[in-house]
């Protein structure tokens, strides 16, 4: 195999394999290594275009036949809350949120292992280990950070997220999915959070991954009005 230049990257598919979203279909993904001498410019240009980032890897859907993933940001310069946001974000004001470099503990894992039996016990992550947590958190060639929410000294929730030169795109996050914090709505709340560090920042952005219309596990992301999508044109705002 020829050596390839550090300044172009390669791309790469990977072979089809059951889509975790749509029942009944298959997925691909392209993809490319953030092994060149400047991947945080890197990982901003090809965010721009809908990658996003796993580890020292970004990728993208390339499924044939289908388009229903949908890359999605929103514009902070025209966001506002929904009145059942500012009811969220007021009910948790008692939380407090510490923005750390991405470093991997115990109480996350602790927390994670948690999250996915009760959430996503039959996930391709439902078996990771604390290995494997670590090097999901620690292997970023970007910069990364970690958010840890608490209520008083107890660990409630985590994000990982990457900070771009236009924003923060948010990795993955989890949290606690006891009885006693389901009314909190954690999930929007940590978005909120993001929203709010972010044009403290001068950030223009909060880039959430992919939506996929009929998904459930994607519903929530549709809440955030307005949106930006990625068509074949270029981002597009959707107000409604």
């Amino acid at each position: 195999m020829t050596k390839h230049s550090s300044q172009f990257p390669r791309f790469y598919v990977t072979a089809p394999s059951p889509c975790p979203y749509l029942e009944g279909t298959e997925e691909r993904k392209i993809f490319t290594e953030l092994n060149v001498k400047n991947p945080s410019g890197l990982h901003s240009s090809l965010a721009e275009v809908g990658f996003r980032r796993s580890q020292d890897i970004l990728y993208r859907p390339a499924c044939e036949g289908c388009n229903e993933c949908r890359s999605i940001r929103i514009p902070l310069r025209i966001f506002e809350k929904s009145k059942s946001q500012k009811r969220i974000w007021n009910k948790n004001k008692d939380i407090t949120a510490v923005i750390k470099k991405n470093i991997s503990t115990a109480e996350q894992y602790k927390l994670l292992h948690q999250y996915l039996i009760a959430r996503h016990k039959t996930g391709g992550m439902a078996e990771m280990d604390f290995l494997e947590y670590q090097d999901m958190v620690v292997s970023s060639p970007i910069t990364s950070l970690i958010i840890e929410y608490r209520l008083g000294e107890k660990l409630i929730g985590v994000a990982l997220t990457d900070k771009m030169s236009s924003g923060f795109s948010m990795v993955y996050s989890f949290y606690d999915v006891s009885e006693e914090m389901k009314q909190r709505s954690l999930g929007t709340y940590f978005i909120l959070h993001h929203i709010k560090e972010a044009i403290e920042q001068g950030f223009d952005f909060i880039y959430l991954g992919y939506y996929v219309k009929g998904s459930p596990k994607m519903s929530y992301k549709k809440n955030f009005k307005p949106l930006e999508f990625l068509s074949s044109s270029g981002w597009e705002l959707i107000v409604k």
